[in-house]
């Protein structure tokens, strides 16, 4: 039976990594014209990134479906402890790479080749912590969790409204979102090519 759970993890996954390819993407195609970034998108898409995946996506997973597996034992509580670190490391990297930006946007130049790093070490650390999700976790809850367990972890990422996944955002998010739509080049956004 195909659990809601799985569904919303592996979509807000799939739209978290988008995202964070884009940024790369985005660089380089702001470095290729020559032209100043537009740092108001670029803090919208970190915001997004430490609102929605560190603050809901990440916090589900760790508080229930980790300490799920958890009780299973086996070689699974290994990774699963890597896991938790990375989540809780999430939120200082996060600080981080918005202060790398800031930087580059308050000093210039010379900051820019260090944000660009940053960058390329989060979205390749980010990218291969969901990897190592959907390749050992979740193959194992589908295996381990029974039915009580099931309808806690879909309840609870039943809540999760990702407007990246298609869900129509709160009202206070918004404003996030059209201006990361309307001003973001594809594949994020609709705004115009750099």
């Amino acid at each position: 039976m195909k659990q809601l759970a799985l569904t919303v993890i592996r979509e807000e996954h799939a739209a978290l990594a988008a995202m964070l390819r884009s940024l790369p993407l985005l660089l380089a195609e702001y470095r290729r014209s020559g032209h100043a970034p537009d740092f108001a998108v670029l803090r919208a898409m970190l915001f997004y990134v430490d609102e929605f995946p560190e603050r809901l996506h990440h916090t589900k997973e760790s508080e229930l479906l980790f300490p799920a597996l958890r009780a299973h034992g086996g070689e699974a509580v290994a990774v699963l402890d890597r896991l938790d670190r990375d989540h809780a490391r999430g939120e200082a990297s996060i600080r981080e790479l918005e202060h790398a930006l800031l930087a580059w946007e308050v000093l210039g130049e010379p900051r820019r080749e260090a944000f660009e790093q940053a960058v390329q070490r989060y979205v390749d650390f980010y990218l291969e912590h969901m990897r190592l999700e959907e390749t050992a976790v979740l193959p194992l809850a589908e295996q381990t969790l029974d039915a009580d367990q099931w309808r806690a972890l879909n309840e609870a990422f039943a809540a999760n409204r990702d407007p990246l996944t298609g869900h129509d955002p709160q009202d206070v998010y918004k404003p996030l979102f059209r201006q990361i739509l309307m001003k973001a080049p594809a594949p994020v956004g609709l705004g115009a090519p750099v």
